[in-house]
C-alpha cells in the first residue's frame, strides 16, 4: 500500500486554517478594491516561451516548474508570479483602455528549497497599474500595500524604496561587466549581513576602497533627505532623481514608514524605476511585500513600451506572522448555529428550522448521524459553533427554541421567528467585519 503523503513544499489546509486564510484574503481584497483595483485571474499554466527571458537565469534554470506536454510536445510552465501573465494579457488585448488597474490573489509555484515561511506552492496578492508613467501610480501602489498591512494589524512595517535607475547609473556605469554580480550580492544584505556582502564583493574582484564607498550608500534615509544626499554623493548626475523622491514623499500615505535604501535591489530583472520592499520590524519574517516599476516588460510581448507598476503581498508569510502574534485565531468560533435534537420526534422540526436559517443566510448545521445527545454536543464542540439551538418536544409544542450563546454561556428560550432575527443580525455583523 502506498504511503499517503504530499510533495515537499506543498501543504493541506484543514477547515480551521482555511477559514483563517479566507479571513486574511477578504481583508486584503477589500483594501485593494477600495483603492480601485478590481479582481481578475489568469491561468495557472503558461507556455514556457511566455515566461522565458523575464526573470533572470537563477529563476529560469532552477526555480520555474517547467515540463513538456506528452500529448503535444509543447513546453509549458506553472505560473512563477502574477506580473508576467498580466503583461501577456495586456499584449493579448489591445482593446483595453489605459490606465488599467487590477488585483489578483492566486497561487504561484517556485521550485525552492522548502523551509519555514518558504513554500513551493503559495498565494500572492498583487495590485498593478498599467499605462501610467507617472510617480502617482507608484505612490498609489505603495500606499495601498501600507493600508493592507495596517488592515491586517501589522503596524510595525517599514517600506524600503530605491530606484533601478540609480543602480544603473551609479553601479552599472562604474563597474561595467561586474555590475550584475555586485547588484546580486547587495541584494543579499539582509540575509548575510554587511560582513558577508563585503566578503562576496572581495571575491568577485571589488577593491576594499570601492567596497567602503559602496557601504556608505547603504544608510537608510527619510524620503525628504534623499535628493540632497544623492547630489552630495553623485553631483549633478543625481538631479533627475531628486524630484522623484520629493514627489513620492508628498504623495505618501505614511511617509514616516518609508525609507530610502540604496541596498534594495529586488531580484527580478524586469524592474526599471521605483522599487520597494516591505519588512516587519518585530521578529524576523523577512520581506512581506515588494514590487516596483516595469516599463519594458509588456514590450516583450507587444513590440512597444507600455509603462506599468505594481506590488505584491506575501500572503503566506503574513498569515504565519499573524498566527504567531495571535492576530489570527485558528479556534475562532463559527458565527452560526448548531442544532441539537433532544427527542427523535423533534428531528424534522429541527431540520426545517435548519433549512430556514440557511435560506436566511445563516451558517447552520445539524447532526446527520442520528447520534445521542452527548455525541451531538461533542460534534458541536469540535466544530466550535458560536450558538447551540436545542429543539425537543417542548419546543415543538411552544413554537420556540432554546438558544445558548456558547461564548457567554447565556441561555434563552425564544420564539422561532425572534431567533431567526437574532441570528440573521449576528451573521450580518460578522460579515461586515
Amino acid at each position: 500500500m502506498r504511503k499517503a503523503e504530499i510533495p515537499r513544499g506543498f501543504r493541506d489546509f484543514p477547515p480551521e486554517v482555511m477559514r483563517a486564510r479566507i479571513e486574511v484574503i477578504n481583508k486584503v481584497r477589500k483594501v485593494f478594491e477600495r483603492a480601485g483595483f478590481p479582481p481578475m485571474d489568469t491561468p495557472s499554466l503558461e507556455y514556457w516561451e511566455t515566461l522565458a527571458g523575464k526573470y533572470g537565469p537563477e529563476a529560469e534554470e532552477r526555480l520555474i516548474w517547467r515540463f513538456k506536454d506528452p500529448f503535444s510536445e509543447k513546453d509549458y510552465a506553472l505560473r512563477y508570479d502574477l506580473t508576467v501573465p498580466l503583461a501577456r494579457y495586456i499584449a493579448q488585448h489591445p482593446e483595453i483602455q489605459l490606465p488599467f488597474k487590477r488585483h489578483q490573489i492566486s497561487l504561484v509555484w517556485r521550485h525552492e528549497e522548502p523551509q519555514k515561511g518558504r513554500y513551493r506552492e503559495f498565494l500572492q496578492a498583487d495590485i498593478d497599474t498599467v499605462g501610467s508613467p507617472h510617480i502617482e501610480a507608484d505612490a498609489e501602489i505603495i500606499n495601498t500595500i501600507a493600508m493592507a498591512l495596517e488592515e491586517l494589524g501589522l503596524d510595525d512595517y517599514i517600506i524600503k524604496v530605491n530606484h533601478r535607475g540609480l543602480l544603473r547609473d551609479f553601479i552599472e556605469k562604474r563597474f561595467g561587466g561586474l555590475s550584475l554580480s555586485i547588484l546580486r550580492t547587495i541584494d543579499k544584505l539582509d540575509k548575510i549581513g554587511e560582513e558577508g556582502v563585503k566578503k562576496e564583493l572581495l571575491r568577485i574582484g571589488i577593491s576594499e576602497a570601492q567596497i567602503d564607498e559602496l557601504m556608505v550608500k547603504f544608510e537608510r534615509l527619510k524620503l525628504e533627505e534623499v535628493g540632497e544626499t544623492l547630489i552630495r554623493l553623485y553631483g549633478s548626475e543625481a538631479n533627475q532623481y531628486k524630484p522623484i523622491f520629493e514627489t513620492l514623499s508628498s504623495l505618501a500615505y505614511r511617509k514616516d514608514k518609508i525609507l530610502f535604501d540604496f541596498s534594495l535591489v529586488r531580484g527580478l530583472d524586469y524592474y526599471t524605476g521605483i522599487i520597494f520592499e516591505a519588512i516587519l520590524t518585530k521578529g524576523s519574517p523577512g520581506s512581506v511585500s515588494g514590487g516596483g516599476r516595469y516599463d519594458n516588460l509588456i514590450s516583450l510581448f507587444k513590440g512597444e513600451a507600455v509603462p506599468a507598476t505594481g506590488g505584491s503581498l506575501g500572503i503566506e508569510r503574513i498569515i504565519d506572522v499573524m498566527i504567531e502574534r495571535g492576530i489570527l485565531n485558528l479556534r475562532k468560533s463559527i458565527p452560526g448555529a448548531f442544532i441539537i435534537v433532544l427527542d427523535e420526534e423533534a428531528f424534522m422540526f429541527g431540520w426545517r428550522y435548519l433549512l430556514e436559517l440557511r435560506k436566511r443566510g445563516v451558517i447552520a448545521e445539524i447532526d446527520i448521524m442520528r447520534r445521542s445527545l452527548e455525541k451531538q454536543k461533542k460534534r458541536m464542540n469540535a466544530l466550535n459553533y458560536k450558538y447551540a439551538i436545542y429543539v425537543g418536544k417542548k419546543e415543538m409544542s411552544s413554537g420556540s427554541v432554546t438558544l445558548v450563546d456558547r461564548e457567554t454561556g447565556s441561555r434563552t428560550e425564544i420564539s422561532v421567528e425572534d431567533s431567526f432575527k437574532l441570528l440573521e443580525g449576528e451573521y450580518k455583523d460578522e460579515e461586515a467585519n
